[in-house]
């Protein structure tokens, strides 16, 4: 799966497609997905084009990988999450699931989430 430049993604980043921000700065953009599976349901995406997590992981620099996780991490603190806990999720490829070919972590909370209960429906 190659970079698709028109994916929903990159028209959301060049504003084509409203989204409900949570968190911007000059490197993520962190919104509500549009098809919460949990009460809390973020995506957290890369200004920059990576396809998946192999490919941020493969590219980007130790700082941009660094810098992008320490945020998700903020987001989840600053949503109340870490005390009840919550789940972080990446689909790596088609085989996984992965639909929207730009690298993006799910930030996942507000409810019990039971062992494999999303397995199945989380696509992304």
């Amino acid at each position: 799966m190659g970079y698709d430049n028109d994916n929903i993604f990159a028209k959301i980043l060049r504003h084509e497609i409203p989204n409900d921000t949570v968190f911007e700065d000059e490197t993520i953009l962190a919104f509500n997905d549009i098809a919460p599976k949990t009460p809390v349901h973020i995506l957290v995406i890369p200004k920059a084009a990576y396809v998946d997590l192999e490919d941020f992981t493969a590219r980007a620099t130790a700082l941009e990988i660094g810098s992008f996780f320490a945020r998700v991490g903020q987001i989840a603190r600053d949503l109340g999450l870490p005390g009840d806990g919550y789940r972080l999720v990446s689909n790596n490829g088609e085989n996984a699931g992965q639909l929207v070919p730009h690298f993006h972590v799910h930030i996942m909370g507000g409810q019990k989430i039971q062992k494999g209960s999303m397995a199945r429906g989380m696509q992304g």
